[in-house]
């Protein structure tokens, strides 16, 4: 009785969350997640990294992010920001950006 009521805290220690892979060209200084169409953009996801940004084919795990529809606000060096609209979170899954999705772009 005491294998199987450790066993949910054993296989949600081992939990690996919500990832972002960057497919782009460049380096992300920034990556902000909103509600879909709401344009509240939460923190900074790329703080979370050991050097503060997302290197391309680099993957991240998001925190405080729930299962979802979501817009995204990708940034990079030199105030270049762009808009992904529309991304899908499922729990446990990794959400890819690439150059292609990168829409309203800034600079």
């Amino acid at each position: 009785m005491t294998i199987l009521s450790s066993l949910p805290v054993a296989v949600h220690a081992q939990s690996k969350g919500i990832r972002l892979w960057n497919l782009t060209t460049a380096t992300m200084t920034g990556f902000q997640l909103s509600p879909a169409g709401e344009n509240k953009w939460g923190p900074n996801q790329t703080l979370n990294d050991k050097d503060k940004e997302l290197d391309h084919d680099e993957r991240l795990k998001l925190t405080g992010i729930e299962p979802g529809r979501y817009d995204a606000k990708v940034s990079y060096a030199g105030d270049r920001q762009c808009i992904v609209r529309g991304l899908d979170i499922k729990a446990e899954a990794v959400i890819s950006v690439a150059d292609k999705d990168l829409k309203e772009c800034t600079k």
